[in-house]
Formats: structure tokens, sequence, C-alpha cells
């Protein structure tokens, strides 16, 4: 059953690149290297984090095939396919081969601003078109609509293969309806680095972390002893990293996380516009709170 496989710490991984814009497969295989070592619980490609938005079709699946081959089924490995073109996404997945594939992360449709009944066709579509399970990614900073909770269960009692949605709208009212009426094998996954210890506590399974790219050894014992009860355990992690957590989002992801990478000798820290790098200032900031971690 996937859902055992994504109890805990998965990462949203960056893309690196070079300098012309090219990916940059060795830093990217010294990332994977980093979280395998420290045992983050699955690996989560061609999300936001991995400014997919920038990458064309040959350079998604040249991505994922590197990914699969290196991870080589040690953890899970879910592949981002979204976008605010129904039929599109749906095409796509029907022409993708998913082997090593374990499970669809797909974000709600951004920009149009479609109705919760649109964004219920759209899910059943993706469900139906998806030979692997479906985790819903509810982001409304980003995309501009937000998935209700009546829509998010409603498509985990009828669609069997939507396993899970994370949650990044920051509202824990529209959590906990979520926890008190789904499926019991459905899952809540945080999408807010900052707020999972809180989300633990209130009955999520873990996170896709941005946090844990950088730092996949802290953030992971976090989450798991958040995920054993022990509160005031994690609640020490979370406070010797807040400061860090806050300074990665505070010009945005993943200016803040390629910044951190970049200081940890892990990957160059280059973007494809309109990305930029993070300022210097924050840059040294981020110096001095890695020194002190």
């Amino acid at each position: 059953m996937i859902q055992r496989k994504l109890q805990g710490t998965g990462v949203a991984i960056v893309t690196p690149f070079r300098r012309d814009y090219s990916i940059d497969f060795p830093a990217l295989e010294r990332l994977l290297k980093h979280l395998l070592e420290n045992k983050v619980d699955y690996i989560v490609v061609l999300g936001t984090t991995g400014e997919s938005a920038t990458l064309n079709k040959d350079e998604k699946k040249a991505l994922l095939n590197f990914v699969i081959d290196y991870v080589d089924k040690k953890v899970p490995v879910i592949a981002g396919f979204g976008g605010n073109n129904t039929r599109e996404v749906v095409s796509s997945i029907k022409h993708y081969n998913f082997t090593g594939i374990d499970a669809v992360l797909s974000v709600a449709p951004y920009y149009n601003k479609p109705t919760q009944k649109g964004l219920l066709n759209h899910y059943k579509e993706i469900s139906i078109a998806s030979p692997v399970p479906v985790i819903l990614y509810n982001v409304p900073g980003r995309t501009g609509v937000n998935i209700a909770a009546e829509t998010t269960l409603e498509l985990a009692h009828k669609c069997t293969n939507i396993i899970a949605v994370k949650e990044a709208s920051g509202n824990f009212e529209q959590m906990m309806h979520i926890l008190r009426d789904k499926p019991e094998d459905f899952m809540l996954i945080s999408g807010e680095d900052t707020l999972t210890l809180p989300m633990i506590s209130m009955g999520a399974s873990g996170v896709i972390s941005v946090t844990a790219n950088a730092f996949p050894k802290e953030y992971g014992e976090l989450v798991q002893l958040a995920l054993k009860g022990k509160f005031t355990e994690a609640m020490k992690i979370q406070s010797n990293m807040l400061e860090i957590m806050q300074t990665l989002f505070v010009e945005g992801n993943p200016a803040g996380i390629k910044a951190a990478l970049k200081i940890k000798g892990i990957l160059e820290n280059y973007f494809r516009p309109p990305l930029e790098p993070v300022s210097r200032q924050t840059y040294n900031k981020l110096v001095k709170l890695i020194d002190a971690l």
C-alpha cells in the first residue's frame, strides 16, 4: 500500500542549472546522494520547487528518468503532472511511461480560477487517466484558487486512486474538516515547512518539504519525532530551525533553498528566468544561520 511508504518526509527537489541554463546532472546526482544518505522517505520531482514551469517536455522526461535510475527504488518517486489545461494534463499522463513512478502530484489549475465544480471535473479526469495513485496539491497562494475541503473530500471518497492532498493553504479549519471526514487511508500532507509540526499534531502523515533539500537529517528528525508523538523534542528542532526556514522563503521559492544548497556545496546558484537568486543580504544571513546550525 503506497500510503505506508509516503509517511514522513518527502522532498520536493530543486532542479540544478548551469550558467548556460542547461540542467546540471552531476549536481542533481550530488543532491540525490545527499538526500538518500540522510534517509528521506520519498522524492518529488517536477514540482514548483523544481522550476518545472521553465522545463520543456524533453527536459522533464530526462530529469525524471535520471532520478528514477539513480534512486533505483530505494525510496518512492513522485512526479509532478499538473497544469491549467485539463486536456493537456490528461494527454501527458496517458502518453507517459510510468515505470518507476509511484504516484502523481497534481497542482490545482492556476490562473483560470475554476469553480469547485471545475476542480472536481479536472481531478476526476486526471484520476481516470492516471495508472498510479494521485496526490492533490492545494497551494492557493500560487494558483489563485483554493480546493475547498468539500471538494477534496468528494474526490477522496469517489476516486479510489486519489490517495492524499498536499495542503499548503495554511487554513487549519479546512484541514480539520478534511481530517474529520476523510476516508481512513486518505492522507493529509503538509505543504508548508513551518506548519508541519502542528499539522502532524492534528493528524497529518508528514510533509513534502522544501527545507529538507538542504537539511534532510535535521528536518527528517523533526518529522519522525512528531509522528511518534514526541512533540516537545520536535519543538526544540523546530525552534532551532525556525529562522532558517523563514529566511529560505523570504525572497521566494526556490531562491532561498538554492542559496542554502550553494552554501553547502551541493550545487550552483543558477535559475531560469524569470527567477533570480536571493539578494546578497539574504545570502549572507543564510551563511550565518547555517554556520550556527
